[in-house]
C-alpha cells in the first residue's frame, strides 16, 4: 500500500520586502493570491495539506482560501524552522509516511515538480529539487575581495518542495529545537545535520521564490504574454419602472429597462467581451434567457462568473472599458460610482476600469429614448501556450 503523502505550506513570514500593504503570500499574482495558488497544487496530489501562518493573518487566509480542501491552519514560529515544526506537530496524530515541505512563496511549483518529489522519496529519507548552477561563483574573504573560484559543477541551487519520510523529518526537527538549533535554512540542512541522507531530483527555473517587488513584476509579465482583447455589445428597450440598472448602480428614472435579467446593458456588454477575449461563448449560452433561473437576476453574477473563467485559466483581468449610448438618464453623476463597482465585481484595481457616456445626437431609437445601448472592451492576459 502506498504511503501517505501530506504537505506542510509555510507562510508564516511578514515578506514586505515585496512591497505592498499586506504579507507577499497573499499578494495577487495573476489575480490569484498567491497562498491559494500554492495550496491548490498540493491540494490535487497530497492526502492532507497543512497551512502554516502567522498569527496575525487569520483574516486574510480565510479570504485567500475560501473552498480549498485543506486543513485548519496552524500559527507559525519565530523563524521559517519554528514554523515547519509546528506544522509537523499538526501533522503528527496523522503519522504520514511522506511529508512535503514547500515555501507559499513558490506558487508557480508543477505538478510534474511534485510527483518527481513524491517518486524520489521512495528510495531515500530526503529528497530535495535541484538546478544546476550556470554562474561562476566567487567566493570572498571578510573584505570582500575574490579568494577563490568554486567548482560549479559540483553545485546546485535548492528549492521546494522538499520531500522526507515523515517521521525521521519530525524526530529530527524535535532534536534540533532541544538542541537549541534553530539557525537551518531549509529543512535538508537540518536533515543533514541530523545524519539523514539527502538526495536530489530536477527541479524548475519556473518554480521561482517571490522575495521582492521586481519578482512580483517579472511574475506577471513573464507568464502572461497572451494579451487578449474581446468586446461586447448589448441594447435593451426602455419600458414600464422607475428606475435603470447601469454598471451595477440602480439610478432613478421616469421608465425601467425590459429585460429577463435586471436588463444592465453595461454588465451585459462587459461580460460578453471578457467572454469573449478567452473564446468562451457569450452571455446568452451561459445564461440562456429561456431559463427561468435569471429572470430578474443581478447581471453582476454574470459579470463575476466571466471573470472567474479567466482566472480559472491562470489569467488576469488587465482593463475594463464601457460606453453608454443614450438620451437619458445621465451617466455622469453616476460614473464613479459605476467604475467602483464593476472593479469590485471583476476583482481589480478601479484605476483599471473605464466608462463613458454619449448621445446619439436624437438619432435613431436611442435618440428617440426608446431604449440604451452599451459598447465594452475587455483586455486579459493568460500564460502563454503555443499555438
Amino acid at each position: 500500500m502506498a504511503a501517505t503523502v501530506a504537505a506542510v505550506v509555510v507562510a508564516g513570514g511578514r515578506g514586505f520586502r515585496a512591497g505592498g500593504e499586506i504579507p507577499k503570500q497573499y499578494r495577487m499574482v495573476a489575480g490569484v493570491p498567491v497562498i491559494r495558488a500554492s495550496l491548490a497544487l498540493f491540494a490535487d496530489h497530497a492526502d492532507a495539506v497543512q497551512p502554516v501562518i502567522h498569527g496575525d493573518d487569520a483574516d486574510l487566509f480565510a479570504q485567500a482560501t475560501a473552498g480549498l480542501d485543506v486543513l485548519a491552519p496552524v500559527r507559525g514560529g519565530d523563524t521559517r524552522q519554528g514554523s515547519v515544526r509546528a506544522g509537523l506537530e499538526a501533522l503528527a496524530g496523522r503519522n504520514p509516511g511522506v511529508v512535503l515541505v514547500h515555501d507559499a512563496a513558490r506558487p508557480f511549483a508543477s505538478a510534474a515538480l511534485i510527483r518527481r518529489a513524491i517518486d524520489a522519496i521512495r528510495d531515500s529519507q530526503a529528497a530535495v529539487p535541484a538546478l544546476p548552477v550556470s554562474d561562476t561563483v566567487k567566493q570572498l574573504d571578510t573584505a570582500g575581495r575574490v579568494a577563490g573560484t568554486l567548482d560549479r559543477s559540483r553545485l546546485v541551487i535548492v528549492q521546494t518542495p522538499q520531500a522526507f519520510a515523515f517521521r525521521p523529518l519530525f524526530d529530527a526537527h524535535r532534536r534540533a529545537a532541544a538542541a537549541g538549533r534553530d539557525d537551518f535554512t531549509d529543512d535538508a540542512a537540518l536533515a543533514e545535520w541530523a545524519g539523514m541522507a539527502v538526495t536530489t531530483f530536477a527541479g524548475e527555473r519556473a518554480n521561482v521564490k517571490l522575495t521582492t517587488a521586481d519578482d512580483f513584476a517579472r511574475a506577471e509579465t513573464d507568464r502572461l504574454l497572451d494579451v487578449r482583447t474581446g468586446s461586447g455589445f448589448d441594447v435593451h428597450a426602455f419600458g414600464d419602472g422607475d428606475h435603470v440598472m447601469l454598471g451595477g448602480v440602480r439610478i432613478p428614472h421616469a421608465r425601467g429597462v425590459v429585460g429577463h435579467s435586471d436588463a444592465d446593458v453595461a454588465l451585459h456588454a462587459l461580460t460578453d467581451a471578457v467572454l469573449g477575449a478567452i473564446a468562451d461563448g457569450d452571455i446568452g449560452q451561459h445564461f440562456p434567457p429561456s431559463d427561468p433561473q435569471w429572470r430578474g437576476a443581478s447581471s453582476d453574477r454574470f459579470l463575476a462568473f466571466a471573470c472567474e473563467r479567466v482566472r480559472a485559466q491562470g489569467g488576469l483581468i488587465a482593463h475594463l472599458d464601457v460606453t453608454i449610448v443614450c438620451e437619458a438618464p445621465r451617466v455622469g453623476p453616476h460614473r464613479d460610482a459605476m467604475r467602483a463597482r464593476i472593479a469590485d465585481i471583476a476583482g481589480i484595481a478601479v484605476e483599471r476600469v473605464g466608462v463613458k457616456a454619449t448621445t446619439s445626437e436624437t438619432l435613431g431609437f436611442t435618440g428617440r429614448r426608446e431604449g440604451l445601448v452599451a459598447m465594452a472592451t475587455a483586455t486579459v492576459r493568460l500564460p502563454w501556450s503555443s499555438p
